[in-house]
């Protein structure tokens, strides 16, 4: 069977048992701060597993694509060395919440093994968590397995998906690969080889682990499975190794026809047929190649593919070739492939081409460390610079280590790297939850929908973190109602500010933002006391809201505008919304250029003057996602979803999204908006600021104020201006070429004298001499003329000025192979405190000591002639 057949043939199955199929989740965990990326079939179901999410299902199944190169779980330095470790694969897997348990899910896995692939039972070996008697009596004596093909484990035997969460004892079930494969059963000394392999993993979800480490009953026991693809594809098809399969067959050929390496067993050719499945979903799923997060371990995996290809012999750029051939063996399971394919390939190629320049140099230090190396451990010194300096990341270095028998210092490696981190955990640490470390009741109620003012009753008041019963005047601290019409801080959009007035008290809130359920309205008493149980009112600064919600609604119309103008690979980064201008972070591999930033601004624009209503709606995440809504990745959304709709284009909605924020209730509400900058922020995500409404306007005044003054200064109108500048700029260009030909005239007249200041050493002659006026390029056609005079000989030039010391180096030919232009330079530049290097007949550079010049100058021919001599 085809990998594929037995995608659907196990979707098939569960869907007959009553499982509702499931599409694959996104690689990025949804509100998930534990988990990397996402590693197994459950993740996306650990709420529901937990309780606190209802399905309209309790029986599911699903192929869900998987990642495992970061965090605990990451195989990646296993990858291409072994048959079955990869960076991503696919999980297939059944679900029961609080359905059926450890009965049905035994049978359902051993009736699909046996009668569906049609499995020889003699062929499979099941083992249970030691203390698990109920699954062991019912594979034994309900299933029937025999007991010689039966065993019990301990700690193998017991699952669970981190530190934290849900868990609970499994049943596995290993395919034996006969007597000519060495290796022992599952339990046996010599269990770790490869005849017995572990197909698939019944985790009987009982528990749920918290951070103390105790394990704690679930509400209901369920059931959560897992069976790799690739893995069974191995069985059915008959082979030892997962890259014998069709699917990694496929990606094989097609990387040994772009490599130029026929071997298909080759390591580094595997390495590069796994990697590219898991860089495409990742950038398919919307991470970018960065220095940072999901983005580095993104960049680390390419970059580890691309030193492969570099190790077959492949030096030029490569590695996005393949993401067609991938497409054609994924595209129809995981349309997103297809869709973001030119995506994909541009921002593999992109970083492929950036690591490209420092590939090199950062082997040829790590070859030249090696090649003195004394003992058989690499220095973590070392391999700290490669991280640093040249961007290798660390598994990097250990391949290139592992293959000449060497181990890494990681100890040191750790102990350089300890800055970094302690500002990474500095910048990691998340804001104290007040509300669940006091375990507050209740929740409040939103009413900033539909007004700017009401009343609430203080429910809490917090006070440097503790709870208290009263502020007094002059007190900060903050207060939770039990209905406000504050917005919490929340998808880019600040809190709002307003103030709390009581009958006797006025609090002054600064910012609002939620914890749990609860809107925190944190601030400063200006007078009198504010007591829990006491009635106030609460009033949103009302002007400050509405510019606020100008600038979120015109976020969204600048989305869609940059998905209609850039491509549809354009999503939602990030975003800060407040009242003063918007903030729009958005993933696109380059620049975006004037003329689209032009048509960005007039698409938006368009709408704003189009007047159309804002509309929302309540509804479920299906038929949201029917009304085209788009979603941000890594969110979670519950049963309810507000959707956002603005403008139209063509007959369609020109933008639907999912938002909780505030918005005006008509486009024309935003008056206009005005894009004032554009700027990278990390590869492969850009950034765009803007303002609106009245800010926008300020900024064409300010505009055309800066215009009339330029016009001014060149005693022109602001409708000419444009000629003038054009005219002073060809006059400018006309005059630079003019001072250079004077300083090359005047280098050269200086050139008929200099030749008679060469001095001869070991049969050669030397021009060493400084000359007053000349800019560098004077300065190297008097080289190259020097060059011509000499014959056979070395020349260095220097030509101070206000700042620096210019320097050039020149060497004839027939002496390059005794002497070189950037040696001689290096030293040179050195000696003025400066730097310089170039080939070996010419070379130049500069220093900032100009009163060392002369002293240096002297000191050439003793440098020269040692040189020569050597």
């Amino acid at each position: 069977m085809k990998s594929a057949q037995i995608r659907d043939a196990f979707l098939n199955y569960f869907a007959e048992q009553g499982h509702t199929v499931v599409p694959s989740s996104s690689l990025i965990p949804g509100n998930d701060p534990t988990l990397l990326f996402t590693n197994a079939g459950m993740v996306q179901f650990k709420d529901t597993f937990l309780g606190q999410e209802k399905r309209p299902y309790n029986r599911a199944t699903s192929s869900q694509r998987c990642v495992r190169a970061g965090g605990k779980h990451n195989d990646l330095e296993n990858v291409g060395y072994t048959a079955r470790h990869h960076t991503f694969f696919e999980m297939l897997g059944n679900f029961s919440f609080g359905d059926y348990f450890k009965r049905d899910a035994i049978r359902f896995a051993w009736d699909f093994l046996t009668k569906v692939l049609n499995l020889p039972e003699e062929r499979l070996w099941v083992t249970v968590h030691i203390s698990d008697d109920e699954a062991a009596d019912i594979w034994q004596k309900e299933v029937g397995v025999s007991p010689e093909r039966f065993s019990r484990l301990d700690e193998d035997n017991f699952w669970q998906m981190g530190d934290t969460g849900p868990c609970g004892p499994s049943s596995e079930i290993f395919f034996d690969h006969g007597e000519d494969v060495p290796g022992g059963p599952p339990g046996s000394d010599n269990d770790d080889l490869d005849r017995y392999i572990e197909i698939w993993n019944l985790v009987f979800m009982q528990y749920e682990r918290t951070a103390d480490g105790e394990l704690h009953p679930l509400p209901k026991p369920s059931v959560d499975t897992g069976m790799g693809l690739e893995r069974i594809a191995a069985v059915m098809q008959g082979v030892h190794s997962n890259y014998e399969i069709d699917l990694f067959q496929a990606l094989l050929r097609a990387a040994s026809s772009i490599v130029g390496c026929d071997n298909l067993e080759e390591k580094s050719l595997r390495v590069i047929a796994d990697h590219i499945r898991s860089c495409s979903f990742l950038i398919a799923d919307g991470v970018m190649p960065s220095n940072e997060g999901r983005g580095f371990v993104l960049r680390r995996i390419i970059r580890r593919a691309v030193r492969h290809g570099h190790k077959l012999g492949h030096k030029e750029v490569f590695f996005f070739k393949l993401v067609s051939a991938l497409v054609e063996q994924m595209g129809e399971a995981y349309p997103e492939l297809r869709e973001k394919q030119s995506l994909i390939e541009q921002a593999l190629r992109k970083e492929e081409e950036q690591f490209a320049k420092t590939l090199d140099k950062g082997m040829a230090l790590l070859e030249s460390a090696l090649s003195t190396l004394e003992g058989s451990e690499v220095p973590g010194e070392l391999v700290f610079t490669l991280h640093d300096t040249y961007g290798f990341p660390t598994d990097l270095t250990q391949d290139i280590a592992r293959e000449r028998g060497l181990s890494l210092d990681m100890a040191g490696y750790e102990a350089a790297m300890e800055a970094q981190r302690e500002r990474a955990r500095a910048a990691g640490k998340f804001k104290q939850d007040y509300t669940e470390a006091l375990d507050l009741q209740g929740a409040t109620e939103f009413l900033g929908y539909e007004t700017t003012e009401a009343e609430g009753t203080v429910t809490a008041i917090l006070k440097d973190g503790d709870q208290v019963e009263r502020l007094e005047n002059g007190e900060e601290g903050v207060v939770i109602l039990d209905r406000t019409p504050f917005y919490a801080e929340s998808g880019g959009q600040v809190g709002d500010s307003g103030y709390l007035k009581a009958a006797s008290g006025r609090f002054e809130v600064r910012d609002c933002t939620k914890q749990g359920s609860h809107h925190l309205h944190t601030g400063k008493l200006l007078q009198g006391t504010v007591v829990v149980g006491e009635r106030l009112t609460a009033e949103v600064s009302a002007d400050v809201r509405q510019a606020t919600a100008l600038n979120h609604s015109a976020t969204h119309l600048l989305h869609a505008a940059l998905r209609k103008v850039l491509g549809e690979h354009v999503t939602q980064k990030g975003s800060l919304v407040d009242s003063e201008r918007l903030r729009f972070d958005f993933s696109h591999p380059e620049a975006v250029t004037a003329k689209q930033l032009h048509a960005i601004e007039s698409l938006v624009n368009t709408q704003i003057r189009a007047n159309t209503p804002v509309d929302t709606c309540e509804t479920d995440i299906e038929s949201a996602k029917e009304m085209g809504a788009m979603a941000l990745f890594g969110e979670k959304y519950g049963d309810t979803v507000r959707v956002l709709s603005m403008g139209a284009v063509e007959g369609r909605t020109f933008s639907v999204e999912l938002c909780g924020g505030t918005h005006v209730k008509r486009t024309g509400d935003i008056g206009l908006l005005r894009i004032v900058s554009e700027s990278g922020i990390a590869s492969g995500q850009r950034r765009i600021e803007a303002v609106t409404g009245a800010h926008a306007l300020s900024q064409f005044d300010r505009a055309e104020q800066r215009l009339e003054h330029v016009a001014a200064l060149l005693k022109a109108r602001p409708d000419t201006l444009a000629d003038k500048v054009e005219q002073l700029l060809l006059n400018n260009r006309k005059l630079e070429k003019e001072v250079a030909q004077l300083k090359t005239k005047l280098a050269s007249g200086a050139g008929g004298d200099l030749s008679a200041q060469a001095i001869e050493i070991a049969g050669f002659k030397l021009l060493a001499t400084s000359i007053d006026g000349a800019d560098p390029k004077s300065l190297r056609d008097l080289a190259d003329q020097m060059k011509s005079k000499l014959g056979s000989g070395v020349v260095l030039l220097a030509a101070p000025g206000e700042e620096k010391v210019a320097l050039i180096a020149a060497v004839t030919k027939d002496l390059t192979d005794r002497l070189s232009a950037g040696d001689l330079m290096r030293f040179a530049a050195g000696k003025i405190g400066g730097k310089g290097g170039g080939r070996s007949d010419m070379a130049q550079g500069g220093g900032t000591d100009a009163s060392a010049l002369p002293g240096m100058l002297q000191e050439v021919p003793v440098w020269v002639e040692n040189a020569l001599k050597s």
